[in-house]
């Protein structure tokens, strides 16, 4: 950073002083770090088949489940998991180990194992943008770390480990490409501090064709040279907030660099963009010069924007998580390449399932601003105003957009506009426009001169205040969705909570201009000039402190550069200044012995206060023959706690798993490569069990794990005592109960992130502050007894009064010189209509502050301190995610075989769809089910159904028109089409629909003539089915929530009449079938006698013509004396066939037609001998 510019007196006792209380504060510190030893987590990303190795860190890029662990699982024969179910595993997995001293020994790794220490993971899901296409929902998982041997050299000698790091599965969700990390230990072993970061996929990098991973964007440079940082000013980071997974920085002059963070610069990477670097004038465009400088970046979503010169770039990274294809850009896109741009300006949080950034224009188009929408990684762009430009709506002949900034909530834009006349002097307005309406209104007109505040530390901009001769010149706006605070920044600072009354902040001082300012949005802000100062202010108060440079900023560099700390340098040049999980970080580029490094570390800030602090109020008292040294302290408490906080879950709508790894049956306790991947498909596999648990239709058990392991659960001990016995399949043991949802978090004593308010939904907690000194005295009223009063007071600030309002109840503990505050934030049911579970929500906030508390209170920790006494929690109204109507289909079933007194169910049975008879009354009841909670109760409210789509079969299963819709489901129906009916009495305000509830009689299926279930033509033998999609909604209806609940399932119909044509037509087809077979039963009984004689005569007169032929052919041949032997044969068999046939007469009349024939032929020749005679 550049030297302080102030020149501060170099008076003899005061460097005293400061020397001495450099001592003290570093003795404090070295205190600590006796008792506390510097260790921290180490964390990188290592890929499956690199498990084990050393020195090795990926990035995360992959994006899809790799098909890596399914053969593992196959064979786990005797376990809880079914080893015909699909598992696969993630890219990545975590490798953990820890550092102290900033130095990684192995020996301490094995002591911390050795000694019961295990890392636990907590991995954070971020929402996605688009909620059309994704759930919102705030989920987490919560792992254990597996410990596993490294690859070591043959020169370890050691009987079981020389080197091992812990190892955790890298999970990924669709729809998320932000993810949070928090380390921690279980409480075992070394001490070490907690460590949070972000671990994010990049999409903007690819594997080439030699298998090295490359930018898409551009090639990266691996060289930081000095002349790119040193001696150059800062610039702001703007991104989506909580959104964006890459974050690019520009402003290296006269080059294409840009440098780009998947990790909010942990670690970095400088990249040359690959543009075409041109730069396009004309007579529209002010010309001011060629340079190759990345002027403006933003970072959203899936996409990147640039703007050089005046040219506008866009680049889509490629997220498969996000998009259903691949939408990645594979070079840079040029925008509103007619245009002009001269300066880009960010949305900082999303809307509608959309990000934005904003295009202001010169030249020709000046006077209106060009509208980005990013939705998807699709890139649109629209010109603002519709019609007339700005210049032209406010009356003025010329003017210049400086800024802008959209209020998503509101749909508007909050432009900061200059106009000037005859060019004397420059007049500012805010003018706020409407998208949805086209309109326009300045509502505020900025002050010609900077007012007079005449000592005061803020001032109320009435009209009627004295100026100093020093102009107002305005740069920029800035609005906070959560407390409505509009701040207009330039050589002043103007604050404002209604956009037309603002507070002139007096602690900035008129001869500074501010370049940009960082804004966490829960509460605190700092602010860079031009000259590289830092202030920050705590929002919704009215002190501005002066951070560097500082009396307290030179305390605090002494003592880093007596402990040598490895991020502060004399010679330092700040980068950028940004907030990252409400805390403020530098980039920073230090400079030491000729190298330099980019290093991101904390802004101090509670340390800079209190140590200003220090240095201007202290007091030196003799004593005798020595002086004693005390500080003064300004906070109206000592101690500040929360107490009596609710459960979290509820109101912060986290839901949160917990995996643990299975157990390894290995006497050493370390896990293998299997091992590992075992842990990966069970994660998986629990991830894809909650995504898939969002269905219609309700399990008899409210949780997403119970379909795993319902089948197993009865032998759980049978399990456990092969595992006890070493017999487990794989080598590992599965413990079901390590595979669960939580649903009883317990609070931190701090309040939550955030907090969802339903209707009416209230949330109270309990602030414990213990006075400084005598703080409590008692005061006399008429009438009444001793009244004590504090100088201890709590105010409560809120962004909508209109829709909330909080209450708060004052207890005083005068035995421990100690007040209660009892403080309860309640919705009070009037800004918020109906929503879809976690959509739309309305952005507010509560900030509670003690008074006189800001920047003057600090809580003392062997780490740091930490500022207290303001605390801001913001708020979302409307229907909380995680909310949803389920089919409750268990107790539907139960009820309807209890009215209707039997059940049949079809022939095919579907367990996951049962069928309900069409003549029984359908009695549906549906469940409101909570996924964070693990609440699950009947939905009591008021409801609408709609059948709005069906079909025979479910291949068929269309949906239908509103006109249909109307005409299948209304009582005002006149085209006899109804599908249902119902006795409830209760319709909407038309009269369109029947409004039902759970105490609604039920419902009777109708399927009239001109219905679509209508004369369904059967299928086979069975009755006619039909599937009818049902639609449930509560929007309009039910008052109870804020929730739109909306729910659309199948219903499974069997024994549909037939319409009464079809009816008779197969009743006669049936009837004439049936009295058409009796006839010809009856006819082929008579007949059937006939039949057989007539055949069998047949038969004979057959076969005497074959025979008849049989003797001409032989006596041709043999003569008539075989002729004769042949006729005494035949009469033997004849004979003999007579009588075995019981004497029938055509046999005889045969044999004597053939004793006939026989008689007439000639006589065999004498040379024939007779044939030989068998053994009788």
């Amino acid at each position: 950073m550049f030297p302080a510019g102030l020149a501060w007196p170099k008076v003899r006792v005061l460097q005293v002083l400061w020397a001495l209380l450099a001592v003290l504060l570093a003795s404090r510190r070295l205190w600590a770090l006796k008792d506390f030893q510097e260790c921290t987590w180490h964390v990188v990303l290592n890929e499956f088949h690199v498990v084990g190795e050393d020195g090795v860190e990926d990035r995360f890029f992959e994006q899809e489940p790799m098909d890596t662990v399914g053969k593992v699982f196959q064979t786990l024969v005797d376990s809880p998991v079914d080893p015909n179910e699909e598992y696969l595993g993630f890219p990545y997995y975590l490798k953990i180990n820890y550092l102290c001293d900033q130095k990684l020994s192995q020996d301490l790794v094995r002591m911390g194992h050795l000694t019961g220490l295990k890392p636990l993971v907590l991995v954070t899901f971020q929402s996605p943008v688009n909620f059309y296409r994704w759930k919102i929902e705030q989920l987490q998982i919560q792992m254990e770390a597996a410990p596993f041997r490294s690859k070591v050299s043959e020169e370890c000698i050691a009987e079981e480990v020389c080197s091992m790091s812990w190892y955790t599965p890298m999970p990924i969700k669709n729809g998320s490409v932000v993810m949070h990390v928090d380390i921690s230990s279980n409480g075992l072993g070394t001490f070490i501090q907690d460590k949070g970061f972000h671990v994010n996929i990049n999409g903007f990098l690819k594997r080439d064709h030699d298998d090295s991973i490359v930018y898409t964007v551009g090639e990266e440079l691996y060289n930081l040279s000095p002349e790119h940082f040193v001696g150059i000013s800062s610039r702001p980071l703007w991104y989506t907030v909580d959104q964006a997974p890459v974050l690019i920085l520009g402003g290296i002059p006269n080059e294409k660099y840009v440098l780009m963070t998947d990790t909010s610069f942990k670690d970095h990477s400088l990249v040359e963009l690959s543009i075409d670097s041109c730069w396009v004038g004309s007579v529209y465009c002010p010309h001011s010069g060629f340079t190759a400088t990345i002027y403006d970046t933003i970072a959203t979503e899936s996409t990147l924007f640039i703007r050089q010169n005046q040219l506008v770039y866009y680049f889509t990274g490629t997220y498969t998580t996000l998009h259903e294809s691949n939408r990645g850009s594979d070079s840079w896109v040029r925008v509103l390449a007619s245009e002009c741009i001269k300066k880009l300006c960010p949305a900082h949080f999303h809307a509608n399932g959309s990000e934005y950034v904003m295009a202001l224009t010169v030249g020709k188009n000046e006077g209106f601003i060009h509208f980005g929408t990013i939705t998807d990684g699709q890139v649109s762009f629209e010109m603002l105003p519709k019609q007339w430009s700005v210049c032209q709506q406010i009356a003025v002949y010329t003017c210049n957009i400086i800024w802008s900034e959209y209020i998503a909530g509101e749909h508007t834009l909050l432009l900061l506009v200059e106009t000037g006349y005859g060019g004397s002097s420059k007049l500012y307005q805010v003018v706020n426009y409407n998208r949805v309406t086209d309109e326009m209104d300045v509502v505020y007109k900025v002050p010609e001169f900077v007012p007079e505040a005449r000592g005061l530390e803020f001032l109320m901009i009435l009209g009627t205040e004295t100026y100093t001769n020093t102009p107002m010149v305005p740069k920029g706006i800035s609005f906070n969705p959560y407390n409505n605070l509009i701040f207009i920044w330039g050589n002043f600072l103007l604050q404002s909570s209604d956009k037309e009354n603002f507070i002139y902040l007096a602690d900035f001082p008129k001869e500074q201009t501010i370049k940009y300012i960082a804004r966490s949005f829960l509460g605190n802000m700092a602010i860079v000039t031009e000259t590289e100062e830092i202030w920050y202010l705590v929002e919704g108060t009215y002190r501005v402190y002066q951070l560097f440079p500082s009396r307290g900023w030179d305390v605090h560099m002494s003592l880093q550069l007596m402990q040598q700390s490895s991020l502060y340098a004399s010679n330092e040049t700040m980068v950028t200044l940004f907030y990252e999980d409400n805390k403020l970080y530098q980039l920073v580029y230090l400079m030491y012995k000729h190298e330099g490094r980019l290093v991101k570390r904390p802004m101090p800030v509670e340390k800079l206060l209190m140590y200003q602090q220090y240095t201007n109020h202290y007091d030196l008292e003799r004593k005798g023959n020595y002086s004693t040294l005390s500080f003064t302290n300004f906070c109206p408490f000592s101690v500040m706690r929360l107490r009596n906080l609710p459960r979290p879950q509820r109101y912060t709508r986290q839901e949160r798993y917990r995996a643990r790894p299975p157990s390894i049956l290995e006497r050493s306790g370390f896990h293998t490569k299997n091992s590992l991947a075992i842990y990966q498909g069970l994660v998986y596999y629990l991830l894809w069990l909650h995504s898939k648990y969002d269905k219609p239709y309700a399990d008899p058990v409210h949780d997403p794990t119970w379909r795993w392991w319902r089948n197993n659960k009865q032998d759980k001990d049978y399990f456990f005592f092969l595992a006890s016995n070493w017999r487990s399949a794989g080598g590992v043991y599965i413990d079901m109960d390590s595979y669960e949802k939580i649903y009883n978090l317990e609070p931190e004593y701090e309040l939550p992130e955030r907090i969802f308010l339903d209707k009416g939904t209230e949330y109270s907690f309990t602030i414990f502050l213990s006075a400084q000194g005598r703080s409590f005295r008692a005061q006399a009223e008429l009438g009444s007894a001793f009244q004590l009063q504090t100088q201890v007071d709590v105010g409560v600030v809120l962004a909508n009064p209109g829709c909330i309002e909080a209450l708060v109840k004052q207890e005083v503990l005068i035995n421990r010189n100690s007040v209660l505050f009892l403080i309860t934030l309640k919705d009070k049911k009037l800004c918020y209509d109906q929503g879809i579970s976690g959509h739309h929500l309305m952005k507010t906030s509560m900030m509670v502050n003690v008074v006189g508390s800001s920047g003057l209170c600090f809580q003392e920790t062997h780490l740091e301190p930490h500022m207290q006494g303001n605390l801001m929690v913001p708020v979302l109204i409307g229907c909380p995610p995680g909310k949803r109507l389920a089919f409750d289909i268990t107790y539907t079933l139960e009820y309807s075989r209890r009215q209707n007194k039997h059940y049949f169910d079809c022939v095919h049975v579907d367990p996951e769809m049962p069928c309900f008879l069409f003549r029984d009354i359908f009695y549906p009841f549906f469940l409101i089910q909570d996924l964070v909670t693990g609440d699950s109760g009947s939905f009591q409210g008021s409801y609408v159904l709609l059948v709005v789509g069906g079909g025979p079969t479910l291949e068929s299963i269309r949906d239908y028109s509103n006109d249909e819709i109307y005409r299948f489901n209304s009582p005002q129906d006149k085209t006899n089409s109804l599908i249902w009916t119902t006795r409830t009495t209760r319709t909407t305000k038309d009269s369109a629909y029947h409004i039902m509830s759970y105490e609604s009689p039920g419902i009777e299926w109708l399927c009239l003539e001109n219905s679509p279930c209508y004369d369904n033509v059967p299928r086979g033998i069975f009755s006619p089915e039909f599937f009818f999609k049902v639609l449930v909604s509560n929007r309009g209806v039910d008052t109870s929530t804020y929730c739109n609940y909306q729910l659309t399932f199948l219903v499974h119909i069997h024994g549909l009449p037939l319409s009464s044509k079809r009816a008779l037509f197969i009743f006669m087809v049936s009837t004439s079938v049936f009295v058409g077979l009796v006839i010809f039963y009856i006819i082929f009984c008579l007949l059937w006698p006939l039949m057989v004689k007539g055949c069998t005569m047949l038969r004979w007169k057959i076969n005497d013509i074959i025979a008849s032929d049989s003797y001409y052919y032989c006596a041709s041949i043999s003569g008539i004396s075989s002729m004769s032997s042949l006729r005494h044969s035949r009469q033997g068999s004849i004979v003999s066939s007579r009588v075995e046939e019981d004497g029938a007469e055509p046999r005889e009349a045969m044999e004597g037609q053939l004793m006939t024939l026989a008689s007439h032929l000639p006589p065999p020749p004498a040379t024939i001998t007779p044939p030989l005679q068998g053994p009788s």
